[in-house]
């Protein structure tokens, strides 16, 4: 079950959607761009990890809409979960919830914010959940890993999640506050560059607040 609380999200100020969406069509168009600014950007969100929270409303139900949204498009039911740009494991752990089978990893480029993610596993003796600190860039997994890659509010390395991805396997690409989300890809960028990798079919839906983007691996690559 999606937690739900008050409605506290804040709304991002200007400057920080600008700074979200420039980074996200560079790292689209020019990835090998990332590394001249990967540090800063994970200064910026291990800054952010205080209150965050509290800020964006993480493991509400209206911020986790596009989400399962997403996955009723996509209708898997997969083993292995990544989810990229986990933050502070709000996804992650709805994921667990919604396939208490399935290995579950979070990953994201902030120390801060792995932290507090581990910090809500509690008891896991199996280890099915658990987080990472990794860069989506460079994904510390082999090919072919997952059956479900995930991300909310973060750039889409294409390259890493195709790669790391079973043919077959799904995607789902959110953005909690649509168009007004400071980490989020245009559309129609999405769309080209998912179906250059073999993405197919392709679905694209609203939810709450969000958008969101759910694709298909071929089979056969």
């Amino acid at each position: 079950m999606i937690r739900r609380v008050p409605a506290q999200r804040q709304s991002p100020d200007r400057k920080t959607v600008l700074f979200g969406k420039t980074i996200c069509r560079l790292v689209a168009v020019a990835p090998w761009a990332w590394p001249l600014i990967a540090s800063s950007v994970g200064r910026f969100f291990d800054r952010a990890a205080d209150g965050w929270d509290e800020r964006t409303d993480a493991g509400s139900a209206e911020h986790l809409a596009t989400l399962a949204s997403g996955l009723d498009a996509l209708g898997l039911k997969p083993e292995r979960v990544l989810d990229l740009g986990c933050g502070t494991g709000a996804g992650t752990l709805f994921l667990s919830r919604e396939f208490p089978q399935a290995s579950i990893r979070g990953v994201d480029l902030s120390d801060s914010m792995i932290e507090k993610a581990r910090a809500k596993i509690g008891l896991d003796p199996e280890g099915r959940v658990s987080f990472r600190t990794g860069d989506a860039s460079k994904l510390p997994f082999g090919d072919d890993s997952f059956d479900l890659v995930t991300q909310v509010n973060m750039p889409v390395f294409f390259r890493q999640i195709t790669r790391v991805l079973r043919p077959g396997g799904g995607l789902i690409l959110a953005s909690s506050l649509g168009d007004r989300t400071p980490f989020s890809t245009p559309e129609k960028l999405v769309r080209r560059r998912l179906g250059s990798l073999g993405f197919d079919p392709i679905h694209s839906g609203s939810a709450g607040d969000g958008t969101w983007i759910a694709a298909r691996l071929k089979e056969t690559r």
